[in-house]
């Protein structure tokens, strides 16, 4: 199993991730708990704008996760920012909310971004990250970011998002390849409104209902199938040891064996998915990452 890097000893990536989890809520939701105490230290905050969800994840100094607030939110399109003000209003009542269950103000983050992102959009998220309240320094590719809790040495990391597969290839620990292609979990929704009349929205909501899964699976299959493709094409003239999938997509059940299908490469899910990219963006939050994008 990888281990985190910056873990105390005895500290495992399952338990630390299954804690994260557990101090992340759903916005708005009222049973969020608030800390006995303000944390002392520093912060290491993550933000992640997703084309389906918009995350906000807290550390202390040392890694141990806080809090976190997150949301369903159309405001960023296959990585691009469409909706500044909604963006920077959502994140704002996110951080707000954060702010108080940790009694603390949150005056920096760290944030991600899909690879190949033209570099202009890529300034418009450490915009709307600045315009809600935060100094934003720190960048990161969304599939380096999650490597920075899977710690995988040699491999793929592929972040399925709600818009967009991002992909990182490692070798020695070195991020040596990355790419992105739009496809993802809002494709899921729009085939499953398609075949059964429904709205986007219910669509949205039938597709994280457990139960109705295996019966949705034969619809959503052709749209695992291309994350695959675009991965295969992607690793063309390469062997890596295995792919990882991530994003709350990649909790769709069958997901992992149809991208093992495609591209002949072992593929796992690791538990809870959808917060490793936020959690790693907020792992990049220090003074001493040399993953730096100023822009």
């Amino acid at each position: 199993m990888t281990t985190l890097k910056w873990q105390t000893a005895g500290a495992d990536p399952e338990g630390w991730l299954s804690r994260a989890e557990k101090v992340i809520h759903l916005n708005p939701d009222g049973r969020a708990p608030s800390l006995t105490a303000p944390p002392e230290g520093n912060l290491r905050v993550g933000v992640d704008l997703g084309t389906a969800y918009t995350v906000l994840v807290v550390l202390d100094e040392a890694g141990n996760p806080l809090a976190g607030e997150y949301q369903f939110a159309q405001v960023v399109r296959d990585g691009l920012v469409v909706d500044f003000f909604g963006a920077v209003n959502l994140l704002k009542t996110l951080k707000d909310k954060a702010e108080r269950r940790i009694g603390r103000p949150l005056t920096r983050a760290a944030s991600g971004y899909p690879p190949g992102v033209p570099r202009a959009e890529v300034r418009a998220t450490t915009h709307v990250v600045e315009a809600a309240g935060m100094v934003c320094e720190r960048l990161v590719a969304e599939p380096e970011a999650a490597n920075q809790v899977l710690g995988i040495h040699n491999g793929v990391v592929v972040d399925v998002g709600g818009g967009t597969t991002g992909i990182a290839v490692l070798e020695n620990g070195k991020v040596v390849y990355t790419a992105d292609e739009a496809t993802g979990g809002t494709h899921f929704s729009l085939v499953i409104a398609g075949a059964t009349g429904l709205s986007f929205d219910q669509a949205e909501v039938l597709k994280k209902t457990t139960s109705e899964q295996a019966g949705l699976f034969p619809l959503v299959r052709p749209v695992m199938e291309k994350v695959g493709t675009i991965i295969a094409r992607h690793l063309r003239g390469s062997a890596p040891e295995s792919i990882t999938l991530v994003g709350g997509t990649a909790l769709f059940p069958g997901m992992a064996e149809v991208v093992q299908q495609v591209t002949g490469i072992p593929t796992r899910v690791p538990a809870h998915p959808m917060f490793i990219t936020p959690l790693g963006i907020a792992l990049s939050d220090n003074d001493t990452d040399p993953r730096r994008q100023d822009g």
